[in-house]
């Protein structure tokens, strides 16, 4: 099988490269500088025609989508167990991985880059405290569905990920992450993996990278 993981640093691409480490998955990785724009190329939109990433080339066939990936992964790798095998709890791993996606994802995206939501005059700060204080909300509902517990399910799965991306961001964005001891206790536990320690590795080569460039 030929897998190529379209990447850029800092972004949720980082939760495919992380689940397809913890899959032992044979995988290439194509690097997107987005500051340059390289995600608005012809040849990449000819891939995802949304100018995003993540996007997985299996075989010729392209998957976009951070949850479809993630799933696409956990089916295709059973035996790194990334979705529990109960029908039931596989389910509730999709539908904590659809809430980060949907309920956190784009928030953590209006801190980021407000002036691609709104153009008008004066609106970044206040659009980044409004978007700020809706991560807060949200990260006070996953305090109680970590609180006691190592990871989200039984053990680590693919929405563990997903979560420590969003976390990661938060990180960045410097955002008042003292309420959240259940939170942060996990994201220090998901930086001791082998996997999250290569993708971590990984990210700083590009880093330096693409700033030689």
């Amino acid at each position: 099988m030929s897998l190529t993981l379209f990447y850029a640093p800092t972004t949720c691409a980082m939760v495919p490269y992380i689940n397809l480490t913890e899959a032992k998955a044979r995988f290439d990785v194509h690097r997107i500088n987005m500051r340059k724009g390289e995600n608005k190329t012809a040849d990449y939109l000819a891939i995802n025609p949304q100018h995003k990433v993540p996007a997985l080339i299996i075989d010729g066939r392209v998957l976009t989508e951070n949850v479809a990936i993630q799933i696409w992964i956990a089916r295709t790798y059973p035996q790194a167990q990334l979705l529990p095998s109960d029908p039931w709890y596989e389910v509730k791993a999709i539908s904590l991985m659809s809430f980060f996606s949907s309920g956190i994802h784009p928030h953590l995206a209006r801190i980021n880059s407000p002036l691609k939501y709104c153009n008008m005059p004066g609106v970044e700060e206040p659009m980044r405290r409004t978007a700020a204080a809706q991560v807060a909300e949200n990260f006070a509902i996953v305090e109680k569905m970590l609180t006691g517990r190592e990871f989200f399910l039984e053990h680590y799965t693919a929405p563990d990920a997903y979560f420590f991306w969003c976390f990661r961001r938060a990180v960045e964005f410097k955002l008042d992450l003292e309420p959240y001891p259940a939170c942060r206790a996990h994201f220090a536990r998901l930086q001791e993996r082998p996997s999250v320690a290569a993708l971590l590795k990984f990210e700083a080569e590009v880093l330096a990278d693409f700033a030689k460039a």
